[in-house]
């Protein structure tokens, strides 16, 4: 339990970017199993599904097995959020008990700055995952919204039984609550619909098109072209209900009743009580307005690895069948509520052809962008797709800076090392 008596409780000291940095490059066991062992063609649809997505690629094994990939593929989120056992070391080593022990930045406020993705090699079914979680950056800065912050990056790495398949990266700023300005803009809720707005979100979803098996040449892809648009909304709780039939948990691990009582034995935080003084998950702020009001918000929101996942669906209906998305980025600005509407945009930004050593590599970078009702932009991101070339052929698999979990994790605390 934290003392909420000490001194430094909530505030940002020295002595908590100490204890931080101690921390940088050793393994966090992760604490729950993963809603999917192995990839299946239930959980790929019931992922797929659970954001609006029907894309064959995913969904079919019949048409996909006509693809390049031979068979359904994952969508690019399903292994980095549904899949991942612990590939921390076990017994975990008392050194590493004691290092991970408590929070340095116990009491301050916690932000999702940005998430970023890479992708290396697709899922196929059979295929399992191992995860390697770590923290591998704290820096010092100062902000405009609360003074000084520490930025947290935490790796997770992910490896099937083919060498290494994807890497997200998270940062999280840590501010001292009373110092965070609470800004009005975030907290607009949205109104009733008319049947003309209801109207205009069902054309957007007739008009909304999926590139599929025509492929898509790097030589027909010119900056400023516009990606097809989609949009996802009015938001409501079956959304969110249904999103996690294919996500899981996340946080508190599925299971009811005394499976349910097992784990709150284990961690009573996780469980405050409801209005009727009944124990419940945590999570249950995205989906009961009462929760969210007793932490200072108008009513319940999404998750933002579901507008990350949006995103991603956004560009792979655009980019095909023969395409890879290679990068992805994004940050989350504004709460997307219950009742809210989102609106995917985007454009080409650049394109390039790289010279590497398994050929010449065809990068189209985009921006994209979650909007909502109100215009305005709620989740900005960026992707790198590559392309087959009429001129360089099909798209070559990027190879990733390390062959293994653990070689990856010292590449990536080296690449964060300050000058």
């Amino acid at each position: 339990m934290t003392d909420t008596s000490d001194s430094t409780y909530g505030i940002l000291t020295d002595e908590s970017f100490e204890r931080s940095r101690t921390r940088i490059g050793v393994p966090q066991p992760l604490p729950n199993i993963p809603h999917n062992l192995e990839v299946s063609k239930d959980g790929l649809r019931h992922f797929a599904y659970g954001y609006g997505d029907d894309n064959p690629l995913y969904c079919d094994d019949e048409y996909a097995r006509g693809t390049r990939w031979g068979g359904v593929i994952n969508p690019p989120t399903f292994g980095v959020y549904t899949m991942g056992e612990d590939a921390s070391p076990r017994p975990v080593p008392p050194e590493n008990k004691m290092l991970l022990k408590g929070d340095p930045f116990a009491g301050l406020g916690s932000y999702q700055a940005v998430m970023e993705f890479e992708w290396w090699q697709p899922l196929h079914l059979g295929d399992i995952l191992k995860c390697l979680r770590a923290q591998v950056g704290v820096v010092d800065k100062k902000s405009d919204f609360g003074g000084r912050t520490a930025h947290i990056t935490h790796d997770f790495i992910y490896a099937n039984q083919h060498g290494l398949h994807a890497i997200q990266r998270g940062t999280w700023i840590n501010a001292e609550r009373h110092t965070s300005k609470e800004r009005k803009k975030e907290h607009d809720l949205p109104e009733p619909y008319t049947p003309e707005q209801l109207a205009e979100i069902d054309a957007a979803y007739e008009a909304e098109t999926r590139r599929g098996a025509d492929t898509r040449y790097f030589e027909d892809v010119e900056v400023g072209d516009v990606v097809d648009p989609k949009v996802k909304g009015p938001l409501k709780t079956t959304n969110i209900v249904v999103w996690h039939l294919g996500w899981g948990m996340q946080l508190t691990p599925p299971g009811n009743f005394s499976i349910e009582y097992k784990v709150r034995k284990k961690a009573p935080g996780l469980y405050p009580p409801n209005a009727l003084n009944i124990p419940d998950t945590v999570q249950r702020l995205h989906w009961e307005p009462e929760r969210a009001q007793e932490l200072g918000l108008p009513t319940s929101y999404d998750y933002g690895g579901l507008r990350e996942t949006w995103l991603c669906h956004l560009v792979s209906d655009w980019m095909g069948d023969d395409a890879w998305l290679w990068k992805f980025e994004c940050q989350h600005r504004r709460f997307n509520f219950i009742g809210d509407t989102t609106w995917m945009t985007g454009e080409v930004i650049d394109k390039r052809q790289v010279e590497t050593p398994q050929g010449i590599r065809s990068e189209v970078h985009l921006e994209i962008r979650c909007t909502n009702q109100r215009g305005v932009v709620t989740s900005p991101g960026k992707a790198v797709v590559l392309l087959p070339s009429r001129e360089h052929g099909d798209v070559v698999l990027p190879k990733p800076p390390a062959s293994d979990l653990q070689s990856m994790l010292d590449y990536e605390i080296d690449r964060l090392k300050p000058e």
